[in-house]
């Protein structure tokens, strides 16, 4: 088989190493690896598969130097927006987990179970990796769509603080260790509010529009995977004291008649899509249970008896890995089967 020159761009920061711990789980092709990030962490040295390499700094110079035929990127979206073209002109072709080229024309937004065929279609050579609250949405409506047509969806998240970085997961740890030991004041690192033992309705900025940035990337996503820009769909997004896993109850109305029977059957065949529907003995997905796995995960399945055709469900899946890490890799995966052809 033949193997690939990979750069891995905020290889120190959380997404990143678990992006690492991904292409190794998924033994991909990697000939040559090139761990990227920014200054502060250049020169640190990381272990990947029993080997030891060094941090390059991501500037043009290295970015030239190294060449790399697959880049997977998780950096900020001013990082992404700056380094993706130069790597893109340098030969590779660029993953990029960031927001900045979602809804770019010329960048695929591409979940390989709902859209493979996209992302051979990427003329800037740069494909974006989308939301991770929408990656599992998407997985697990696409296959619902194809069957009865979705009409309208309304979305609700449950999101892990790991979604926020290291300093958001720092904010519930923090406010965790402060509770038990009776105190009331710690410094914020992240949220505008305390997240320990609280829920918070924002997520990104706020828009004019009343939306925050987060449930406006639904939507727009959403529109663009399915390649659906007339389906009714809302969203609101909470950020709630959970490290890893999101959660999200979602009402769909279909097109055609489909009981929950006829969803479970076809949720049950779809890729990447695990059921577990059993409430009446407590089975149903949690965010710890599905913490460092790839699949999504769905239950709850019933009737919404507002709409002549509807139902409510409910997703769940590792933000960090499906969400991020593993559609990035599974993205590479399908390029290398078609030998990394540029749209």
């Amino acid at each position: 088989m033949k193997e690939y020159k990979v750069a891995v761009v905020g290889a120190t920061g959380m997404v990143g190493r678990k992006m690492l711990q991904v292409l190794a789980e998924r033994k991909f092709p990697v000939g040559e690896l090139i761990p990227f990030a920014s200054a502060k962490s250049a020169g640190k040295e990381i272990e990947w598969c029993g080997k030891k390499y060094t941090v390059v700094e991501t500037n043009e110079e290295n970015i030239k130097r190294a060449a790399a035929e697959i880049v997977i990127m998780s950096a900020g979206g001013s990082a992404s927006g700056k380094f993706s073209p130069m790597f893109a002109a340098a030969g590779g072709i660029v993953i990029d987990n960031s927001a900045f080229w979602r809804m770019d024309k010329d960048v695929p937004l591409v979940v390989p179970e709902v859209n493979p065929e996209d992302a051979f279609n990427h003329p800037k050579g740069i494909i974006a990796n989308p939301n991770c609250s929408t990656i599992q949405a998407m997985v697990a409506l696409k296959p619902l769509n194809d069957a009865f047509g979705i009409k309208r969806v309304i979305y609700t998240t449950f999101q892990a603080v790991s979604g926020a970085g290291v300093k958001g997961y720092a904010d519930l740890d923090n406010g965790m260790k402060a509770y038990a030991e009776g105190k009331s004041d710690y410094e914020l690192q992240k949220f505008p509010r305390p997240i320990a033992g609280n829920c918070l309705p924002e997520i990104d900025i706020l828009l004019d529009n009343g939306y925050y940035k987060e449930e406006q990337k639904m939507i727009d996503e959403t529109h663009k995977i399915l390649h659906a820009p007339d389906m009714k769909v809302t969203a609101t997004c909470v950020r709630v004291p959970v490290f890893y896993g999101h959660s999200e109850s979602v009402n769909i109305e279909f097109e055609k008649s489909a009981s929950p029977e006829d969803v479970r059957a076809v949720l049950e065949k779809a890729p990447g899509v695990i059921v577990v529907d059993d409430p009446a003995n407590h089975g149903y997905p949690t965010a710890l249970e599905c913490a460092d796995k790839d699949e999504v995960f769905v239950g709850r399945i019933r009737k919404d008896f507002t709409v002549d055709s509807g139902v409510n469900m409910w997703i769940v899946a590792d933000n960090i890995r499906k969400g991020a890490a593993t559609n990035a890799v599974q993205i590479a995966q399908l390029l290398v089967g078609k030998d990394c052809n540029r749209g």
